[in-house]
């Protein structure tokens, strides 16, 4: 049987924080997301003629046929989610980690399969919630099409893909006039990436992964200002003094 294939733009997205959300309200969480769900997230991806391919409790996988949509639409979406958590108590908002790839797909009754779906859930990963993650074919694309920034994160080793993937960040509020951000009144911290000394690329995520863990627990310490994931992780893979 012939394979199908086609180009794609594939989104993939999931709530951050949704474990823990879910263990303080289990109810309270849900009704919250499925208002979101229709509310914001699946008009936008209406809007942006994108389609729905699948859902899980806390994340879907969309498919757009231009990409210039796909990131258009992911924009929005975080946008809206940020004038929305203004209302909202911190502890209770609910923000959005994106991963947005450009690539090849096999489709199969109705769902897509392929490395360049798994590239964007590698890329949803990265990004911080609230945030967009794109593949540099994806940066490419797009160019000046869009009144977005992009800030360039390097290449990342992601999970299960055996080449670097080049990734942007989307700075979606580049289009507003920078604000000086204030100094904190505490002491500031910054867990800066482990190095991966075992020789085993699959060791790389264990030493990501207990960065993050303890990055999460100093920011429980009220009066530490803790530096986010994302700004400690631009010196990843350099010697930087």
């Amino acid at each position: 049987m012939a394979v199908t294939r086609r180009l794609a733009a594939i989104l993939a997205a999931d709530v951050a924080g949704y474990s823990r959300l879910m263990g303080e309200d289990e109810e309270g969480t849900h009704d919250a997301l499925k208002e979101l769900r229709r509310e914001v997230v699946d008009p936008k991806i209406d809007e942006h003629r994108g389609r729905i391919v699948k859902t899980t409790g806390d994340g879907l996988l969309v498919e757009f046929a231009s990409v210039v949509d796909a990131v258009r639409c992911a924009v929005a979406i975080q946008r809206r989610m940020a004038e929305r958590n203004t209302t909202i108590a911190v502890g209770r908002q609910i923000a959005f980690r994106i991963g947005i790839n450009l690539g090849d797909v096999i489709i199969d009754e109705g769902d897509i399969y392929g490395d360049g779906v798994n590239v964007a859930a590698r890329l949803e990963a990265l990004a911080e919630p609230g945030g967009i993650c794109v593949s540099r074919v994806v940066h490419e694309q797009v160019g000046h099409k869009l009144d977005v920034a992009f800030q360039d994160m390097g290449e990342q080793q992601v999970k299960n893909i055996a080449r670097p993937v080049h990734v942007h960040r989307v700075a979606i509020a580049a289009n507003e006039p920078a604000k000086p951000l204030p100094l904190p009144d505490k002491p500031s911290i910054a867990v800066l990436p482990f190095e991966n000394m075992s020789g085993d690329p699959e060791q790389e995520y264990f030493a990501d992964g207990m960065v993050e863990e303890i990055i999460t627990a100093l920011s429980r310490i009220r009066w530490l200002f803790v530096i986010a994931r994302n700004s400690s992780f631009t010196y990843k893979g350099q010697a930087v003094d």
